[in-house]
């Protein structure tokens, strides 16, 4: 009766330490997995399309190959503008927690009943219903604005960056695109 209402101090600590362990390990592995900042701003790779065209097939690959990069910066643009609304950062600080472990730490692909659910589909219904819940917590003016400022950047940036020196490691070659083969 000695250790009555006591908790074992064995299993406690182990499985915390064990718990920690790998959420910091899938923290540098899902950060990780993104696109090197010095690749993307390199200032060698930014220049003036040629065409219309070009501008599109540029945002098309560019968007696909640091798509966890841009993630990134809307989410940091729109954090700061919420700095000056408690309560739309608290839902912000809790929608970003579903960002980890929905999209950026994710080791294997998200499946509901059985059902494989495509990276693009997540990163889509996190965005939105970020959006939708942000809307609600009366500072929608900031939203709109950090948002649209977000989606110019990347926009801009992604016009903007040549896609000719872009390596990627699945199929160990260039990414292809039309900009890249003339």
């Amino acid at each position: 009766m000695a250790t009555y209402g006591t908790i074992p101090a064995s299993s406690l600590p182990s499985a915390n330490l064990e718990y920690l362990s790998r959420a910091k390990e899938r923290i540098k592995d899902g950060l990780g997995a993104r696109r090197p900042w010095k690749l993307m701003f390199n200032i060698h790779s930014l220049n003036f399309p040629r065409t219309f065209s070009e501008a599109i097939s540029r945002f098309r690959a560019n968007l696909a190959y640091f798509r966890m990069n841009y993630a990134i910066i809307v989410l940091l643009i729109l954090f700061l503008s919420l700095l000056w609304h408690p309560i739309s950062l608290i839902v912000l600080i809790i929608m970003m927690a579903l960002w980890l472990f929905l999209y950026f730490l994710r080791d294997e692909p998200l499946a509901i009943f059985n059902r494989t659910i495509d990276d693009r589909v997540v990163l889509v219904v996190l965005g939105v219903s970020t959006f939708l819940f942000l809307l609600l917590t009366d500072a929608t003016s900031n939203i709109l604005v950090s948002v649209l400022i977000g989606a110019v950047v990347v926009l801009v940036h992604a016009s903007l960056r040549r896609t000719d020196d872009l390596y990627d490691e699945e199929s160990t070659g260039l990414v292809s695109g039309p900009s890249s083969s003339s």
